[in-house]
């Protein structure tokens, strides 16, 4: 991904990675992505999680819904990436940083708008 591609910088991590990071297997880690805990790019040929998205040595908790929010809005797993990264103006801040304040329901309510 080029660094122009999401406003708010981020680190990366490919799968190996997220294994090493989540603290564990590569199946549990497929079903988290599977199951919208964490979303993920192939935009540079290998899957990659923005670092955000994983908090404490776990996904963030109010990531899914929201996912499942932008999924329902008829986001892509692309698009969601680079709405969660992108600074909102109805938040004040990219809305990874508002779910990562503990504003979850704001951030819904703005992802449900977009529908």
């Amino acid at each position: 991904m080029t660094a122009d591609a999401s406003p708010l910088d981020t680190e990366w991590l490919t799968l190996p990675e997220l294994v090493e990071v989540l603290d564990e297997p590569l199946g549990r880690v497929r079903r988290l992505l599977d199951d919208h805990h964490l979303v993920g790019t192939r935009r540079d040929g290998s899957l990659k999680v923005p670092a955000l998205f994983v908090v404490d040595g776990a996904p963030l908790p109010s990531l899914r819904g929201t996912v499942i929010a932008l999924h329902d809005a008829g986001f892509s797993d692309d698009e969601a990436i680079d709405w969660l990264l992108a600074d909102e103006d109805t938040i004040g801040m990219a809305p990874i940083q508002a779910l990562r304040a503990g504003r979850k329901s704001e951030v819904r309510r703005v992802a449900r708008a977009l529908a």
